[in-house]
């Protein structure tokens, strides 16, 4: 079965770029480019195994709230952002990967299918 990953961007030459990649990479990509997508997804589509959100969104929203419901569910996402500088603050509120934008989509779908391919380290 194909991970699912739920692709959190508004932009969409970057979301076309991270779903072509996610194809080709045996993923099967979920697109949302509002916040209140992303939520319905999760509600409805509980087979995502991992997430790549764009911080800053359309209407003066980020993706906080997608990100903490995916924390709740224990699922692993990270960040891919252009805003570093200007939001370090609300990004560091949130413990996930950061991938700078502009990143190539395919570098950002192999970080993102790592976290969902981590191995349990022994103790």
């Amino acid at each position: 079965m194909k991970p699912r990953i739920l692709l959190l961007e508004d932009e969409p030459l970057i979301l076309m770029d991270l779903e072509l990649s996610a194809e080709d990479l045996g993923c099967e990509p979920v697109l949302a480019t509002r916040v209140d997508d992303a939520l319905d997804v999760l509600e409805k589509d509980h087979d995502i195994a991992v997430a790549v959100l764009d911080f800053t969104l359309p209407e003066n929203c980020n993706c906080i709230p997608v990100a903490r419901e995916l924390e709740r569910r224990a699922v692993p996402y990270l960040l891919h952002s252009g805003d570093l500088d200007r939001l370090r603050e609300a990004i560091r509120s949130l413990d996930a990967p950061i991938i700078p934008k502009p990143a190539n989509g395919r570098t950002v779908i192999e970080r993102a299918i790592g976290l969902i391919q981590r191995e349990p380290q022994p103790t």
